[in-house]
């Protein structure tokens, strides 16, 4: 269940994944967060983003230039 969702379209690196990390490390462990971005290179930012926040990625998907990963917040 997606407890929080951060909504980073139109902004561009590193503004997403800043936001990202913020939010999660407000989230208990466990917890998901959504994230929406419309920059190109989020792709490789996210997976840089899980390795050092110890995040999960749950899903990934791109839908109209809209990219929306679902993260799980690690311990």
């Amino acid at each position: 269940m997606i407890e929080k969702t951060v909504d980073a379209r139109g902004l561009k690196c590193p503004l997403p994944i800043l936001m990202a990390r913020k939010a999660l490390r407000a989230l208990p462990p466990g917890a998901e967060l959504e994230l929406l971005a419309t920059d190109r290179g989020v792709d490789a930012d996210v997976a840089d983003l899980c390795e050092v926040a110890r995040a999960t990625l749950v899903a990934a998907s791109c839908e109209n230039g809209v990219h929306r990963f679902v993260l799980r917040a690690g311990e």
